[in-house]
């Protein structure tokens, strides 16, 4: 293929995951929003975290929460924030520990009760976010995976999972940013707007 056809090529499969992925997983995100959106009207906060492209996706998605999404809703911030960020805990921890436990020590020093930890992991699979979700259970945060494939180990422990129906790394972190898109919109339609709790009854009955 040249060039052109690459790039035609890819777009056309990333949108026909996407598309996959509305009738698939429309409900599943629908639901993740308003739990999301019930935790932070209660005064919890986000936390997030994924390796790789996903701590990247991390720290975006923890931006549009604490910033805001879009600019024609002006808004208080939303507490969140990418437990990728601080590399002199990442590097000290470890160094002396592994890097499997990262992520569940964050949660155990940082996490609350009525909390939110959205996990990210193209596989399901890797072994820091595994460990952060089953700090969490005992914390009574909520888990939101955003899995890919057949949502790996994770799929089977997160609160909720989100697995995109593909096996195409590429497809799933473009997937996973639009996911993440999407339910920071719908935490905000539903605490900021003036649709309210109305949002949710009218999307979560919407399965088309």
């Amino acid at each position: 293929m040249n060039a052109i056809e690459v790039i035609k090529s890819h777009l056309r499969e990333s949108a026909m995951v996407k598309q996959q992925l509305a009738r698939a997983v429309a409900p599943a995100i629908a639901e993740a929003g308003q739990r999301i959106a019930e935790r932070v009207a209660r005064g919890g906060k986000i936390m997030l975290c994924g390796n790789g492209g996903s701590a990247a996706d991390s720290q975006h998605l923890a931006a549009e929460f604490t910033s805001r999404l879009r600019t024609s809703l002006e808004r208080p911030p939303i507490a969140a924030l990418a437990l990728t960020t601080d590399t002199s805990f990442l590097t000290a921890r470890s160094n002396d520990y592994g890097f499997a436990e990262v992520f569940e020590r964050l949660v155990e020093g940082l996490g609350n009760p009525g909390d939110v930890l959205i996990g990210m992991s193209t596989s399901g699979n890797s072994d820091n976010v595994i460990r952060a979700v089953s700090r969490c259970r005992a914390k009574d945060i909520l888990t939101v995976g955003l899995l890919g494939g057949s949502g790996g180990k994770l799929a089977g422990l997160v609160d909720l999972p989100l697995i995109v129906p593909s096996d195409n790394t590429q497809y799933i972190q473009e997937s996973h940013i639009a996911i993440g898109h999407i339910v920071c919109e719908l935490v905000e339609e539903a605490l900021y707007s003036d649709k309210g709790s109305d949002f949710f009854e009218v999307c979560l009955k919407h399965d088309s």
